[in-house]
């Protein structure tokens, strides 16, 4: 029995004896963390009399292991066991001797972190708590030795802020009993009862908090001393740290007061109130926004603050004396007073100005104009530590003004940022002023702050610093020859010069070539790891600028060659270095035998030898491939003669390898070599390649079949003589390809190319018809005229795509084919599977190729229109379509006519006047624009909403044709009376709005505001196309809206709200069923708020914006979905605004979570609320990543309940995993 051995150590302890105690207390720890342990309660009395006797023990060691058995003790006894230790705690803390009162304070905090959370339902928590509470909030008061003090404040805060919410009725005395400490006339006292405060606020209720503020801003107003002063503003700025959201509704009678403090002459008091105005900017963006300008006045006062130094003489003493620095040295002594804190005032005062302009991107203009000035001129700061917040706030300025990169065509991204970079362009020779001299200083804390700064510079403004290139060198040489350089220092460096080499023109740098060529090639030899390893990245650079193949250039190379080459050989060669630099030595030669291969004369056969033996390494083999893949591709034309006979087959290995990176690479490598090398190669290289390529060929992996595909073509052009082999080894695969349902793109378009490679190269075994053959077998073989169809609808598309590739390489083998599928539509006995592929393949051919020779094709097509089967009948409209492109002037009107004439074809007709649009140039179009217009006109108002749709998509890409005539037409039919037709209008606009740049966008941008009026129509249908124009514009250019959402936002927030009038019952039999037909315009609704998010997050009042997703979280199932991923995004892109608004956003998260489906339930119903509690549970996933969110007492109880209940628990461990595997910038595209 356990409880037996235990006593056995107790008469071991009880033996007293000191060489056994330390050893018996080490074993009693030990069996204590194990969790078979189970105590009888006399054992446990008899274990917790020992153990607090033993913390009262002379030998300090003896005393370290007793206070680590207390943590494991406190869940394996009874309650009151633990509070006895607890009380006996307490009553030492208050002990004479300072080391039993240290050993006694950390068992209390051992004890505070073992108590189990509040949520688990155990009562020994708040019991024990209670406990501690009352005889702590006794010491702090009553106390006068203030280490005590200080002990007791610490155990406070450690307890408020892990378990905080159980001392909820204690909270009020714990404030009575902290207030009088911020009086305190010890600082060390006063600072630790803010943090404690700190922890208070977090879980104290509205009452609580309101005492405290009302009481701090009282004794700010009181002003008895500065010194209380000071510590009632840092407690003001250490609550708005931590509890930000509760602060925001006094910040009205606060941020006054602290204004007016920052005026009185104490260096101290307006440090403090800086700190405590950056904690609301942080915290609390939405209230201190009307007090931003005054706040931003302020700092840019103070952030010159310097009274008790002259800067004035600096410049011309700079201009006078070669050795200028010395004497700024010597001057720096003289003023460094040691009374002189203003310092603090100008750092607090930089770090307030970072969180500003971190903060408010809406305000990039004015920081231009106002603020970047300031900042220039206080580059020249004379404290280290301030001069780095300086520099690290216009680096966050600079980051501000980086154009957003994102998924937006360039064009379209940059309209809107522009004004920001022309008014930073102006300021950068200033900036160049500024710091040129400091990258020469002794300082390295200021020099790397300098080079971060320009690297930010030429990275949002890249050829920015062309023109002060000459100023910038001086300072690079140095820093890179510097003895007194430390390692950073010269990685910072070469990283800049990297930046610099790749945002400029090679011209700027000819110039100082020879400067900069000697300290690079120094580096390169540096024993450090990663200098050498910067150092080969910036040769790589370095030698694309010295000899730029892709312009003429009359700088002379050559003379480099020789410092360069050696230097990165020598890496080249080394075997027992670091694995970057080994990848960045080949890389780098690779660039200098690309750019200066014709300057190495006989060092180049042995280094191509060395690549060689690097092909052959695992570990380099990958970075090897990519280096010969460059070298192969340069115009001077390297002689690889003597690697190729070795070098093929290792590359044609390659392709069996389970490594896709290298496959891709090396089927790169393989495809330039066969064009640049054809005549090096021998027959048998090719075939070790060609027997590897068919195993890569499959609908698994589209992206490396067409990689290999693209090669197969390049073989069939420069080697006709390979075909057949091609042909009996890799063409089934290609044939499985074309069939499968997967193939689009690249890869159709790849063996499109490669079909007609094959034609054309009029090899005996693939001729024209052999190919046709095989191509359409699988249709033909699948039978009689009833067979519904066989292949994968995607796979007809392919099939006809290739065949009428196919068809223009041999123009005289057409007509008989098109002949062929005419006849295949008109013999009744066809399959609907051949007539589909038989109207497909005339519609791909008729684009390009002009049918009219084919008299009887209108009729067939228009036969076809009557077809039982769906898949004919729209393969025919797709067929008479795209044969009208191919011939307007026969086909055009003849369809116009037809759709008049024929209503009952309408539909098919109308699609296919959709197809003539879309794909025919814009100029053969313009005859027919006045009567298609008409015609379209007459059919907006049709009461098929799939018709309208067609009408409309017609209607939007015809005005793409002629916008400036027809826009405004568009516009005047806005008031339409009735509301299919302007729902019509609206959509069509739709379809004028592309993500590539395009004429109409001027226009649309004037005029799409009366388009998106609409969202306040009458007429629900209208309102819900509207928000998909919104949403279509949003998401596929911003700009052109960007400027409207005050106007437009109010309109779209309020589609989100349910209406009552729109819900009404439907009864189905005996049951009655409630239908909401305000549901899709909600959708479409919070579809926009969500595509806004990405594109035009600088432009919404996120308090607004959370409010509206706030009651999307309560709305119908699918709305919730929404809504739980605009949670999971937004914890990501605003996290401080979601966690002001955390306990409003999780009990609807909670609520899901915890529903439960009634027992009767249909499955659907089951997998419904699954998929949405699953889709909760990834919104409390996201919400948990923010930082801080731990200290919200709503959110610690929430993930408490998720780990004790084990159905939420493992729903959240599932999540995890799911997250864990996905790429991090997983969102969803709503376009």
């Amino acid at each position: 029995n356990f409880s037996i051995s235990i006593l056995t150590f107790l008469f071991f302890l009880l033996s007293w004896n000191d060489k056994y105690l330390f050893m018996a207390t080490n074993d009693l720890m030990m069996e204590l963390q194990k969790d078979s342990i189970k105590l009888d309660e006399d054992s446990e009395k008899k274990v917790v009399k020992m153990l607090l006797k033993l913390l009262e023990d002379k030998n300090g060691e003896v005393q370290n292991l007793a206070v680590k058995c207390l943590g494991p003790l406190v869940g394996k006894v009874k309650e009151y066991q633990v509070e006895t230790i607890v009380d006996t705690l307490c009553t030492n803390m208050l002990s004479d001797k300072e080391q039993l009162r240290d050993i006694s304070s950390i068992g209390l905090k051992t004890v505070i972190s073992e108590l189990p959370p509040a949520s688990t339902g155990s009562t020994m928590t708040a019991n024990v708590c209670k406990k501690i509470t009352a005889q702590l909030t006794g010491a702090i008061g009553k106390q006068e030795d203030v280490s005590v003090q200080l002990e007791a404040l610490d155990i406070l805060s450690d307890m408020l802020s892990r378990l905080g919410g159980t001392l909820y009725s204690f909270h009020s005395s714990i404030l009575n009993c902290l207030l009088p400490q911020l009086t305190s006339p010890r600082l060390a006292v006063r600072k630790r009862a803010i943090i404690a405060l700190g922890h208070l606020v977090l879980t104290c209720s509205g009452n609580i908090f309101s005492e405290l503020t009302e009481h701090l801003l009282s004794e700010l107003k009181r002003n008895e001393s500065t010194s209380t002063t000071r510590t009632y503003i840092q407690c003001v700025a250490g609550i708005s740290r931590q509890a930000g959201h509760r602060v925001g509704e006094h910040l009205e009678k606060i941020v006054p007061l602290i204004v007016q403090y920052c005026n009185v002459e104490d260096d101290e008091l307006r440090e403090y109130c800086f700190q405590a105005f950056e904690s609301f900017v942080r915290r609390c963006p939405k209230e201190i926004d009307p007090h931003i300008p005054n706040v931003m006045g302020l700092c840019l006062k103070y952030i010159t603050f310097d009274p008790n130094y002259n800067y004035d003489n600096e410049e011309e003493e700079m201009m006078e004396t070669e050795n200028g620095e010395d004497e700024e040295q010597e001057s720096d002594d003289e003023y460094s007073d040691d009374d002189d804190i203003s310092w603090k005032v100008r750092r607090s005062a930089a770090k307030c100005l970072e969180a500003i302009v971190s903060s408010r991107h809406d305000l990039l203009q004015d920081f231009y104009k106002t603020l970047s000035p300031v900042l220039i001129s206080r580059f020249k700061e004379r404290e280290e530590n301030v001069k780095a917040d300086i520099f690290s706030a216009y680096i966050s300025l600079l980051k501000q003004t980086l154009p957003i990169q994102s998924w937006l065509h360039a064009s379209d991204a940059s309209g809107k940022d522009d004004v920001p970079l022309t008014m930073l362009q102006n300021q950068v020779p200033n900036i160049v002023k500024a710091l040129h001299k400091q990258l020469k200083e002794k300082s390295i804390k200021s020099r790397q702050g300098c080079l971060s700064l320009l690297t930010e510079l030429a990275n949002v403004l890249p050829g920015c610093l062309a023109d002060h290139i000459p100023a910038l060198v001086p300072g690079i040489v140095f820093s890179l020859a510097d003895k007194s350089s430390s390692s950073n220092m010269r990685i910072d460096t070469l990283s800049f010069l990297h930046v610099l080499l790749c945002n400029h023109q090679p011209e700027v740098f000819h110039p100082h070539i020879k400067s900069l060529v000697p300290p690079v090639v120094t580096c390169i030899g540096d024993p450090f790891y990663k200098i050498t390893s910067e150092a080969l990245l910036v040769t790589q650079q370095l030698v694309k600028v010295i000899r730029p193949l892709d312009k003429s250039c009359s700088f002379d190379a050559k003379p480099y060659v020789k410092d360069l080459f050696p230097a990165t050989l020598k890496r080249l060669k080394a075997a027992d270095i670091d694995q970057e630099v080994k990848e960045r030595a080949i890389s780098c030669m690779g660039q200098i035998i690309y750019n200066l291969g014709d300057h190495l004369s006989t060092d180049l056969q042995p280094t191509l030898k060395i690549f060689l033996e690097r092909l052959k390494n695992e570990i380099t083999r990958l970075t090897t491939v990519k280096a010969l893949t460059l070298i192969a591709s340069s115009p001077l034309k390297i002689d690889l003669r003597p690697i190729l006979g070795e070098g093929f087959p290792i590359l044609a290995s390659f392709l069996r390898k389970n490594q896709r990176a290298l496959k891709l690479s090396t089927l790169t490598a393989l495809d330039i070599l066969v064009k640049n090398y054809s005549d090096s190669l021998k027959p048998a290289m090719i075939e070790s390649v060609l027997t590897e390529l068919p195993a890569l060929i499959t609908e698994n992996d589209m992206h490396v079949s067409q990689v290999a595909i693209v090669f197969l073509t390049t073989l069939a052009k420069v080697y006709p003589s390979c075909i057949s082999k091609i042909s009996s080894s890799a063409l089934a695969e290609v044939f499985q390809l074309v069939h499968s349902p997967l193939l689009q793109g690249g890869a159709l378009n790849a063996i499109i190319d490669f079909f007609q490679a094959l034609v054309l190269a009029k090899a005996a075994t693939m001729c024209y018809s052999e190919l046709m053959k095989q191509l359409t077998a699988p249709v033909y073989s699948s039978g009689l005229a009833g067979a519904s169809l066989t292949l994968h609808k995607q796979a007809y598309y392919s099939v006809a795509k290739c065949v009428a590739a196919l068809s223009s390489a041999c123009p005289k083998e057409a007509p008989v084919t098109v002949n062929q599928f005419i006849q295949d539509v008109k013999n009744p006995k066809s399959s609907s599977a051949v007539k589909v592929l038989a109207f497909l393949s005339l519609a791909e051919i008729g684009r390009t190729m002009n049918l009219s020779a084919q008299r009887e094709l209108k009729t067939v097509i228009l036969e076809a229109f009557t077809s039982t089967s769906e898949e004919v009948k729209s393969a025919a409209s797709y067929a008479l379509g795209n044969v009208s492109v191919g011939n307007l002037k026969e086909y055009l009107p003849f369809m116009l006519k037809e759709i008049v004439t024929q209503p009952k074809r309408q539909y098919l007709l109308l699609h296919s006047l959709k197809e003539v649009i879309s794909s025919s140039p814009a100029n053969g179009l313009k005859p027919y624009v006045e009567d298609i217009w008409a015609l379209l006109f007459k059919h907006c108002e049709c009461t098929e909403e799939g018709t309208r749709n067609v009408v409309a998509e017609c209607l939007g890409k015809l005005t793409l044709v002629n916008p400036s005539e027809l826009l405004p037409r568009l516009k005047k039919q806005l008031s339409s009376g009735s509301p299919h037709a302007r729902g019509t209008v609206v959509t069509a606009i739709k379809f004028t709005i592309a993500d590539q740049p395009q004429p109409v966008d001027a226009l649309l941008k004037g005029c799409i505001g009366d388009f998106l009026k609409t969202l306040q129509d009458p007429d629900l249908n209208v309102r819900r196309v509207a928000l998909a124009m919104f949403n279509s514009a949003a998401h596929n250019k911003p700009s052109l809206i960007r400027d409207l959402l005050s106007a437009v936002l109010p309109s779209l927030y309020n589609e989100t709200k349910v209406r009552r009038e729109l819900i009404r019952e439907v009864e189905m039999g005996p049951f009655k069923h409630t239908v909401d037909d305000g549901l899709d315009v909600r959708k479409a609704a919070f579809e926009c708020m969500y595509t806004l998010l990405e594109s035009c997050l600088d432009r919404l009042d996120i308090y607004e914006y959370l409010n509206h997703v706030e009651d999307g979280l309560k709305d119908h199932y699918d709305i919730r979905m929404l809504t739980f991923i605009m949670l999971a995004r937004l914890s990501t892109l605003c996290p401080n605004a979601v966690l002001q608004r955390l306990e409003r956003l999780i009990e609807p998260l909670r609520a899901t979570c915890s529903t439960k489906v009634k027992a009767g339930s249909v499955k659907q119903e089951f997998e419904k609320q699954d998929e949405l509690k699953r889709s909760a549970m990834r919104a409390v996933a996201a919400l948990l990543t923010i930082p801080e969110v731990e200290k919200s007492p709503a959110m610690a109880e929430f993930s408490s309940q998720i780990r004790s209940n084990p159905e939420m628990a493992s729903l959240f461990e599932s999540i995890q995993k799911d997250s864990a595997s996905l790429p991090t910038s997983e969102s969803m595209d709503m376009s």
